[in-house]
């Protein structure tokens, strides 16, 4: 499996869905941005990064499960509708919801214990939940069948994670450490919504590799 082949594959997806991918994602990103702004103002610091993750999950399982379900349909030829996709996403939001604050516990327990074995995890974790929209499984289900599916792709898997999130986190860690953007409401959070829009396409290169697994394991 080349991972150079994946990228391009994943890149061009994006950029000619480009205009779909935003009306679908960016107005949820948008309103996740501002309610994190007032978490952010509201909460003390202390406990800032925990309301900050709560607040993350209305969100985020919403605009990600549609963008899967996106993906996997124009996969296949079809040309969804926004709001069918959007209804969907919103039956599967409980499911969703508790698979990414189960995965986030652990990416950040895993961190927090020592960084390497953070990633380690961000990478095994990283099929749960294309399982779980695409397949059906439950939470518990699509973390322990992701860890199976991974086996034999972690290094592409954490190829492409690095290459196309460590600039995503070095940006998002300069405009926490840039007084003059962090006084700035209106920039703050178009570099935040824009980081956040960016990382879809990381949604869109897993979505390729977890195809790719699924098919060589199907041939199995």
């Amino acid at each position: 499996m080349n991972l150079f082949s994946v990228l391009r594959d994943s890149w061009y997806f994006f950029s000619h869905n480009l205009v779909a991918i935003a009306r679908l994602c960016l107005p949820l990103i948008v309103l996740e941005g501002l309610l994190l702004q007032q978490v952010g103002n509201l909460v003390a610091a202390e406990s800032a990064t925990l309301s900050r993750l709560i607040a993350g999950l209305l969100f985020y399982p919403l605009y990600s499960a549609a963008l899967i379900l996106f993906v996997d349909a124009r996969s296949q030829g079809l040309q969804p509708h926004g709001r069918d996709l959007m209804a969907a996403s919103l039956r599967l939001w409980p499911r969703f919801a508790l698979l990414a604050g189960l995965n986030t516990a652990a990416i950040l327990l895993g961190a927090s214990l020592f960084v390497l074995l953070g990633l380690w995890l961000m990478v095994k974790l990283a099929f749960a939940e294309y399982l779980l929209v695409l397949r059906g499984l439950s939470p518990m289900q699509a973390l322990q069948q992701s860890f199976t599916m991974s086996r034999g792709y972690f290094w592409p898997m954490l190829g492409a994670i690095l290459i196309i999130m460590l600039p995503l986190w070095l940006l998002d860690s300069w405009s926490q450490a840039n007084k003059t953007l962090a006084n700035n409401v209106l920039g703050s959070l178009l570099v935040d919504c824009m980081s956040r829009f960016l990382q879809l396409f990381m949604s869109v290169v897993v979505f390729r590799l977890f195809m790719l697994r699924s098919s060589q394991k199907d041939a199995e």
